[in-house]
């Protein structure tokens, strides 16, 4: 089949087909070109999205990752990432391979095709001027002998009237004579041109527009060839990151596979286990006799007695430095007057608190102390561990500058051996105080563990002592605890204080009015009050409360008139009086 003898009388039409072609072609390149930024556009949200759930580095989010459950999922984002990226090679590829390629094409098409049909629109313009003459020619060989006709009629006219001079008749002849002759040049020039025109059309019509329609034909084909092979192009693009995807989600089913729900439980354990016994009976309260302290045969209130491990509930610090006070007040009722006059007056009077050495940024105790056994028994070993690092990267750096000096010595050329005893020296230096680091944690280590007796009085100042040289420990501070239940206590800090006698600074802060009885409490918990404003209660005592908590965690109570003071509002069960005024009930 041929365009060019099927179809040639049908140029307008073959016109008209060609140019939706490159239509369709044009639409398909933006087709293609929306699906690229559809794959870049999921491909960055899916990496937003990834990032967006990533834990966050030195976050308390990145400490929840080392869970079974978490890390299949940190494995999932992380495949989700790389997913991501295959979409994005999905998009360069389709730019590359389909929406460059056919852009390009497409101008040579146009061109192409402009190309013939002006040849096309050419040969039409040459067979029409050919007709144009041929029917010049034949309306003058018309009228030519239309012309011949009449001089022929009027010379018979002239020839047949006797009336008519001879010169007059001899003159019609040669008029007849002269419109018969150009009557036949004119179906001469009329036979030549037809047998002309007839050529020219036969070309036309059987050589030159079916070379060029099949020269149509052919572009047309190639059109259709090509976008067949981008539409193949397009999904062999998709085909080719087929593989790499399905290993993204093995890897995500892998992660998944990994999930082990007993080892997430045991991490549970071993995260929050304080190592604490469960408390005691509670005894029983004779309240029909007077009050009195009643203390509970727990593990909570007899630690302390027997000589074995003291517990302290850990916590964040509260961050208040309480000056001290005659009277137990609350840290809450000191104004900024106070604090001025509180720092002239310990800049005139000789008062020293050694209390224990504190981590830098007051974040805790440097021993750990303030957290349950269990805990912190995992935190000293964890310093142990990263403390034996520090050591081997400095044993380390130290083989190292020996050995260099080694080669200074031998080659004098390549060095001076002096120049790396001074880092020698350094490094040496700094061993020595890691080890004594390590030696002062592996202490404490082994006396949550059982291995030592517990540190007597004189121990714990030596280690404050020491602990105070190394980390610029803070003077006349107390560090709060956290009760078991996440509310916060104080520090039961070893301090050795020079008593100083009363004076008027003192004894401005006693013209206050006694509150009044607002309810009573018992203690669910052994509190030791060390600090200034603080009581010290017993498991199981009963105490009236005369000021209830105002949001700080602290609540006011009072064992008798000469008694009082604050308590942690987690270490005790208050029951208000609801008569009284703002009562409300803890539990």
């Amino acid at each position: 089949m041929s365009w060019g003898t099927e179809l040639w009388d049908q140029f307008d039409n073959l016109e008209k087909h060609t140019q939706w072609g490159i239509d369709v072609l044009e639409k398909y390149i933006k087709f293609v070109k929306e699906r690229t930024e559809i794959e870049l556009s999921y491909a960055k949200q899916l990496r937003n999205l990834s990032k967006k759930y990533q834990p966050k580095k030195n976050s308390k989010e990145e400490e929840e990752y080392r869970y079974t459950s978490t890390r299949a999922f940190l494995a999932t984002l992380n495949e989700m990432n790389d997913y991501a990226g295959q979409h994005e090679v999905i998009s360069e590829n389709m730019t590359s391979l389909i929406i460059g390629e056919l852009t390009r094409y497409v101008q040579e098409l146009k061109q192409e095709r402009k190309s013939h049909f002006h040849d096309g629109r050419k040969a039409q313009q040459h067979i029409e001027t050919c007709w144009k003459q041929l029917e010049a020619s034949k309306r003058r060989f018309e009228r030519d002998c239309k012309e011949a006709d009449r001089a022929q009629q009027y010379f018979e006219k002239m020839d047949a009237d006797i009336n008519v001079t001879k010169a007059d008749v001899e003159k019609a002849r040669q008029q007849a004579q002269l419109r018969h002759q150009m009557a036949e040049d004119s179906k001469a020039e009329y036979s030549s041109t037809l047998q002309k025109f007839n050529s020219e059309q036969h070309d036309h019509y059987y050589t030159h527009i079916p070379n060029i329609f099949q020269k149509i034909q052919e572009m047309e084909e190639r059109r259709i060839v090509r976008i067949g092979e981008s539409m193949k192009t397009f999904a062999d693009v998709d085909r080719q990151v087929i593989p790499i995807i399905g290993k993204c989600l093995d890897e995500i089913t892998k992660a998944a596979e990994s999930v082990d729900h007993k080892n997430d439980s045991q991490m549970v354990i071993e995260a929050f286990k304080s190592g604490f016994e469960p408390p005691g009976d509670v005894d029983f309260e004779d309240f029909t006799q007077p009050m009195k302290r009643t203390v509970s045969e727990s593990s909570l209130s007899n630690s302390r007695g027997d000589g074995k491990y003291e517990p302290k509930f850990g916590g964040k610090s509260k961050g208040k430095l309480w000056p001290f006070i005659k009277k137990n007040k609350s840290p809450k009722q000191q104004k900024e007057p106070l604090s001025h006059r509180f720092n002239e007056f310990m800049t005139s009077k000789p008062k020293i608190h050694c209390f224990r050495s504190l981590k830098r940024g007051g974040a805790g105790p440097e021993d750990f102390s303030n957290l349950p056994p269990e805990q912190r028994r995992k935190k000293l070993q964890q310093k142990v561990d990263e403390l034996n690092k520090d050591i081997q990267k400095e044993m380390d750096q130290r083989d190292a500058l020996t050995k260099m000096k080694d080669v200074y010595i031998k080659n004098p050329q390549m060095g001076d051996a002096a120049s790396v005893d001074h880092r020698l020296s350094e490094l040496e230096q700094n061993i020595e105080k890691l080890r004594l680091e390590v030696q002062k944690f592996e202490g404490w280590l082994a006396e949550v563990e059982g291995r030592l007796p517990s540190r007597t009085e004189q121990a714990r100042r030596q280690s404050g002592l020491y602990e105070a040289q190394n980390t610029s420990a803070v003077n006349s501070c107390a560090q709060d605890r956290e009760s078991p239940d996440g509310s916060y206590t104080e520090e039961q800090s070893q301090e050795t204080e020079m008593k100083v006698p009363a004076t008027d600074f003192d004894d401005e802060f006693d013209d206050e009015e006694p509150l009044p009885t607002i309810g009573t409490c018992k203690a669910l918990y052994t509190f030791e009050g060390q600090n200034e404003g603080t009581i010290s209660v017993a498991e199981g005592e009963m105490l009236y409360v005369i000021e209830e908590d105002k949001g700080d965690g602290w609540t006011r109570i009072r064992r008798n008139e000469d008694e009082e003071g604050y308590v942690p509002t987690s270490y005790v069960e208050v029951y208000l009086d609801k008569n009284a005024k703002g009562a409300m009930t803890y539990i």
